[in-house]
């Protein structure tokens, strides 16, 4: 995966709670066998009507936020069942970072291992953050690293799981972990009596 260091540029403010992967990601899109492709089906459900319509009081439909790779949204953001659709579905739409007060385990884990940055922070700085983002001009910039988000007089830090930080600045996805123990594997496979499997 791409290793993740610093991303700038517009956020989608989605001043809800409690967004579960179901509405993130629902259901009826999960046909696919490829990891790629959920992008167009993100939020479908609150995006268009029931005739298919876009509905022009959701913010991804705005044409200001088409190209935003930033969200910012409400507690508990990624609740509901463990489905890897929805942050693949966030990340093929083009968003690079998740900023909210809090997240579901099972999504924000599910985020690390894809390469999307999910961003813890108060309650009260959401709310600043929020309120900036509604002005599509406002420009953010986070920065893994530092642990930092900016925007203009903005500035807060956020605490990352320092392995979680070390996977995302290096793009170590679960294979890349395993590969780069790839020295100490082989060194063990040459150890291993002959009569024992081995990996090829």
């Amino acid at each position: 995966m791409k290793p993740v260091s610093r991303i700038a540029g517009r956020m989608a403010p989605l001043p809800r709670n409690n967004v579960d992967t179901d509405q993130i990601m629902p259901k009826q899109h999960l046909k696919r066998v490829e990891r790629t492709g959920f992008g167009p089906y993100v939020f479908y459900d609150w995006r268009y009507d029931e005739e298919g319509e876009a509905r022009a009081d959701f913010i991804l439909n705005h044409p200001d936020y088409q190209t935003a790779n930033m969200l910012i949204s409400g507690h508990n953001f990624g609740s509901g069942s463990s489905r890897e659709h929805a942050p693949w579905g966030l990340e093929d739409w083009g968003f690079e970072a998740i900023v909210a007060p809090s997240f579901a385990d099972i999504f924000y884990n599910n985020c690390v291992n894809i390469g999307l940055l999910p961003v813890t922070l108060t309650e009260d700085e959401v709310a600043e953050l929020m309120e900036l983002a509604h002005d599509p001009a406002n420009h953010v910039v986070i920065d893994l690293d530092k642990q930092t988000v900016t925007s203009g007089d903005f500035q807060a830090s956020f605490e990352i799981d320092p392995h979680a930080k070390h996977r995302l600045l290096n793009g170590l996805d679960d294979v890349g972990l395993t590969l780069a123990h790839g020295n100490s594997i082989d060194a063990h496979e040459d150890e291993r009596p002959t009569f024992k499997p081995t990996i090829d």
